[in-house]
């Protein structure tokens, strides 16, 4: 086995990263279970799946999956509606086959449209969100849920009212363990000798220091004691049969109907389209620039979502905060992602105790830091760089448009305005426009793109109806290889009817049979006007048509 196929090649420092992810994902799993409407162990199951069985069969190196918060809305309204978690539970087995046939189709080739200003501008929009929406865990204020992305929140509130409503609700204790946590995560990396300790993350220490530190305020009577509203909030089952009421199976009984086959297909679509778009930003991310065969990424999620939804877990998806946290903290191979499963299973089920004492204040910190990497001003400053226009732009709305409303909303918005864009260059690289000076006057030439498509249309009719009265006019169509029968239709029109009324001359030239124009047999040219393109490959036609041999 190859060190590139290996697993277990970098284990300190994937083990480091998964431990780190561990720690952000308990929270999430809890808190988008209880946004959702969902047994909490729900989540804990979707987060154990997504690690260990979806972290197995995916390509990707980076990414991690779980219960995503753009899930939570449909979740909510489809247990609501289908009446019981279990009847959910087959809806989630169903979106899981789709998610399969998906992939064996190759429907994940569709990634790869989507274009790099779009995948930075989520990222950014991701950063700033996770930034504004873990302050207020960071000062003792948890009133949404742990993993919220959406602008709007359950609570009537939004990101930006949430954080007025803080200055009322501080907590001394937080803020005092979110400090020392951001000292603890920042000097960390700074000191030599303890960068080289793999096996020991900061995060890691700064959990312990935090847990030790409230105890001592609880034994000591102190007011900065961090009440247990702002701690891990994990439940324990006491015996054996609470034990084996946690696996909930799906209620195969409720096949035929129709609601449940509507909401797999929801599940199904919505967290396809959120994983494409992870895939490639957690590609995006990657330091060695490793590329994820996002089909393969489609069949281990349907997989996945098939052994959660038998398991009774929620649906899943491959998750930008958690992604994002395993490459801020170094994770070499999927080797991190599988070693968070693991973690998650064994503490679960081992240390539940222990777990509930983590003040969410200094997982908040773990969060800030992360968000503050992916929101680099650095990245804004490349795409204004770049391209004022056609790059900053469709990155900017994007950005807005996700810390503004949610992940699907903000970049649907940026696939439009890249498309409106790609519109506007098609409609100028229709053709090409130049006026040359003969002995006989003036000729305007036209000269055709190698694609003339339906989307040039109006772009050529406004060039043929700005042409000056008397004017000579040559189009000219050797290069064209597909002309729409829209602008041919155009073209035809111009010559023998619109161009009489403003007496304008029109040769056409090099118009294939194909294309049912008929070219202008009289016309001569007096001067040769030749492309660079069209030299190059007349001397191309040349050699290859001459016996030469080489020593």
């Amino acid at each position: 086995m190859t060190k590139k196929n290996n697993l277990f090649a970098n284990l300190k420092s994937d083990f480091s990263s998964g431990l780190v992810v561990f720690l952000v994902a308990l929270p999430l799993c809890l808190g988008i279970a209880l946004a959702s409407g969902a047994p909490l162990f729900s989540g804990i199951i979707s987060g154990v799946v997504g690690g260990i069985v979806v972290g197995y069969l995916s390509q990707s190196h980076l990414s991690v999956s779980g219960p995503a918060a753009g899930l939570t809305a449909i979740v909510l309204t489809a247990i609501t509606d289908l009446g019981s978690f279990d009847t959910f539970l087959l809806a989630v087995l169903i979106a899981g086959f789709i998610q399969l046939a998906l992939g064996f189709i190759k429907a994940g080739t569709i990634s790869n449209y989507f274009p790099n200003n779009v995948i930075e501008g989520m990222l950014a929009g991701i950063g700033v969100i996770i930034i504004l929406k873990q302050i207020p865990h960071a000062f003792g204020y948890d009133p949404d849920f742990e993993g919220d992305e959406s602008f709007f929140q359950l609570d009537g509130q939004n990101t930006f009212s949430e954080l007025f409503h803080v200055l009322n609700h501080v907590q001394l204790g937080s803020i005092l363990i979110t400090l020392i946590s951001l000292v603890i995560l920042i000097v960390w990396s700074k000191i030599d000798f303890l960068k080289k300790i793999k096996l020991v993350p900061p995060a890691l220490v700064a959990v312990i220091v935090s847990i030790v530190l409230n105890e001592f305020f609880i034994q000591s009577g102190s007011s900065l004691v961090i009440a247990t509203d702002h701690l891990v909030s994990l439940p324990i089952p006491e015996t054996f049969d609470e034990l084996k009421d946690i696996i909930i199976t799906p209620d195969f009984s409720a096949i035929f109907n129709s609601k449940v086959w509507i909401v797999a297909l929801t599940i199904a679509i919505v967290a396809s389209i959120e994983t494409l778009l992870c895939i490639e930003a957690s590609d995006r991310m990657d330091s060695q620039k490793r590329y994820t065969d996002t089909n393969v990424e489609l069949k281990a999620q349907g997989v996945g979502n098939i052994v959660s939804s038998l398991l009774g877990g929620l649906p899943m998806t491959s998750v930008v905060v958690r992604t994002s946290a395993n490459n801020a903290a170094g994770a070499k191979s999927k080797m991190s992602a599988i070693i968070h499963g693991l973690l998650l299973l064994v503490s679960v089920l081992s240390i539940p105790t222990i777990l509930n004492k983590i003040p969410l204040a200094t997982l908040a910190s773990v969060l800030l830091l992360v968000g503050y990497k992916l929101a680099n001003p650095k990245t804004m400053k490349h795409f204004w760089k770049k391209d004022k226009v056609f790059q900053f732009i469709p990155f900017i709305l994007t950005f807005l448009a996700v810390v503004f409303t949610d992940l699907l909303k903000g970049v649907a918005l940026g696939m439009i305005v890249n498309i409106i864009f790609v519109l506007i260059g098609n409609s100028k690289r229709a053709y090409k426009f130049r006026k040359e000076d003969y002995q006989e006057g003036d000729i305007i030439h036209i000269d055709l793109a190698q694609e003339v498509s339906f989307l040039n249309k109006s772009a050529i009719k406004s060039t043929l109806n700005a042409l000056p009265e008397n004017s000579k006019v040559v189009i000219n169509a050797n290069d064209t290889v597909y002309i729409a029968h829209d602008v041919l239709d155009l073209i035809y029109e111009f010559e023998k009817i619109k161009s009489k009324e403003s007496n304008i001359n029109v040769k056409l030239v090099g118009f294939k049979e194909a294309y049912n124009l008929e070219n202008s047999n009289d016309y001569k040219n007096t001067v040769t006007f030749e492309h660079k393109y069209n030299v190059m490959k007349r001397k191309l036609e040349v050699i290859e048509k001459k016996d030469i041999q080489f020593d």
